[in-house]
């Protein structure tokens, strides 16, 4: 491990933690432009976030330990995740520390204490949001690894900065497969964070909100966290789904220019993503939570198509 991959490694990092509220801001503009209302600042997540950081923090008499450690877990696990996947180049440290497999195991790591951490307290709403949380991810993740096996069956590796080099440098080539996993991936994106048509994340309302329930016993610091922790959560899910479908533009070395290229290649990736996911959050309904099932057994259906076309076709 030479420096120059260390402070390669280092600016992947700090770039997406300071990207990741900046993206969800983006979201949030696109989403009230299509809605015809007056949008938020860009950086309205900075300043949520930093507001955050100058409160006291009220936690209940109840809580153990595991309440506030919960928050800097989830945001570890977020930042590690972030680590490994290629999002600037391929050819770094960390990104060939673990596959993809283990990626969602990370995402499930966050999930289990995130729920665990909503029970702590013992309030009703922390538990129906925890139960609900585990619900979606006992769904999502059967679909997500269906995906990541498609792929995987396309490259003969199961590491994302494999998968990603491969598709990137072969001859041109359409692959039905991995259409039918593209379309599963962005549906499992949906669900994994709190996004419309499975949760939305704008409401408290008792009756709808998944996210939320985990996050209403926490305030201040912690809150900032765990906020902080759910940006970089889609801003990673993003740059897996650009690792598997649009992999162009990934530098290959630690070249200066080469990197710089790929930061503005990623940049123009997340403008159009995000305004792609505020567009399917507009022309979408909020479903019912008891429907919520449905909307991701139909995600593992279209992998599991991926998946046979591949085996059987070979496309």
């Amino acid at each position: 491990m030479t420096t120059i991959e260390i402070l390669t490694q280092a600016l992947e990092l700090i770039t997406t933690l300071a990207a990741a509220p900046l993206f969800l801001g983006w979201v949030n503009q696109c989403r009230s432009w299509l809605q015809n209302k007056s949008a938020p600042p860009l950086i309205q997540p900075y300043r949520g976030i930093r507001k955050l950081f100058y409160k006291d923090a009220l936690i209940a008499s109840s809580a153990s330990r595991l309440f506030r450690l919960a928050p800097y877990v989830v945001f570890g696990t977020m930042v590690t995740a972030a680590a490994v996947i290629p999002s600037i180049a391929t050819r770094l440290p960390f990104t060939r520390a673990a596959d993809a497999i283990a990626l969602v195991g990370l995402f499930a790591t966050a999930r289990v204490f995130q729920s665990l951490a909503a029970m702590d307290v013992g309030t009703a709403f922390g538990t129906l949001g925890a139960r609900r949380e585990m619900m979606i991810g006992f769904l999502a993740e059967p679909a997500l690894l269906m995906v990541i096996f498609v792929a995987s069956l396309i490259s003969a590796s199961t590491a994302l900065p494999a998968i990603s080099e491969l598709l990137a440098t072969q001859a041109l080539a359409l692959y039905p497969s991995l259409a039918f996993t593209a379309v599963a991936f962005t549906m499992v994106l949906l669900a994994e964070n709190a996004r419309i048509p499975v949760d939305n994340p704008a409401t408290h309302l008792e009756l709808t909100m998944i996210h939320e329930a985990l996050l209403l016993e926490y305030s201040a610091r912690h809150l900032a966290v765990m906020e902080w922790a759910a940006a970089l959560k889609l801003f990673n899910y993003v740059c897996i789904g650009f690792a598997l479908f649009l992999p162009w533009g990934l530098a290959t070395s630690q070249a200066p220019f080469a990197l710089t290229i790929a930061s503005l290649l990623l940049g123009a990736k997340l403008v159009l993503a995000g305004a792609v996911i505020a567009l399917i959050e507009t022309v979408s309904a909020k479903l019912r939570v008891f429907r919520a099932p449905e909307f991701l057994a139909s995600a593992f259906l279209f992998a599991v198509l991926g998946l046979l076309v591949r085996l059987l076709l070979g496309a």
